[in-house]
């Protein structure tokens, strides 16, 4: 684990502690929980970035992509 050394409000730590408490757990992993659903969140919005940019790629240049968007994916990912 590294240390990440971060300052809240005052009331945001009073809010956090008491979550803690009440889910029984400690501030530390209460934090963490949290950075991760950031991260998850984070994840999928490049994922659906990405997949928009794919998406894109081809509106100019096939018409038919509807009936072949197999094939289509298959070679932008092994490009």
């Amino acid at each position: 684990m590294v240390c990440i050394p971060i300052q809240v409000t005052e009331d945001q730590a009073n809010t956090l502690r008491d979550l803690a408490a009440r889910r029984g757990m400690r501030l530390e992993d209460l934090a963490r929980e949290g950075v991760e659903r950031i991260l998850k969140e984070n994840r999928r919005e490049e994922l659906w970035q990405r997949s928009l940019q794919l998406a894109g790629s081809f509106t100019d240049t096939a018409s038919d992509v509807a009936e072949n968007h197999d094939a289509y994916l298959e070679e932008a990912y092994s490009a």
